[in-house]
């Protein structure tokens, strides 16, 4: 936003990226002389783009499982019921059948394993993250 202050030949710009906005106000001509001083003293990570083409995502419930296995989360033994308990409290909510397939896949993968008898299984880390 650009707008040109009669009063005094003064200039407001109002540059904003993401989380992070900045307002200035400086007389015209010295215009192309602040703005880069000003944008060489922002942190790098606010003027990196994201890359073109990729938007952002959520993570998926197996994502977010195999994270809680790198935790060590699952060096207990925990049923399903626990496992939800645990995504709703990180404020993650997904159907328990999505959470049974996850660790399904979890434990194809040879990342956890299972006991129990089916609608009654715990799943436990099979070895330690590295």
């Amino acid at each position: 936003m650009l707008r040109n202050l009669n009063n005094n030949n003064s200039i407001k710009i109002k540059l904003k990226k993401g989380d992070w906005e900045i307002e200035v106000e400086c007389p015209e001509d010295k215009i192309n002389e602040v703005i880069p001083k000003i944008l060489a003293s922002l942190p790098s990570q606010v003027m990196q783009e994201e890359p073109r083409g990729q938007e952002r995502r959520g993570k998926t419930c197996k994502e977010i499982l195999a994270d809680m296995w790198k935790e060590g989360w699952f060096s207990t033994e925990r049923g399903l019921f626990e496992v939800d308990e645990e995504l709703q409290r990180r404020g993650y909510h997904y159907d328990k059948s999505a959470i049974s397939h996850s660790l399904t896949d979890l434990v194809r993968e040879n990342t956890l394993t299972r006991i129990g008898s089916p609608r009654n299984y715990r799943y436990s880390q099979k070895h330690p993250p590295a």
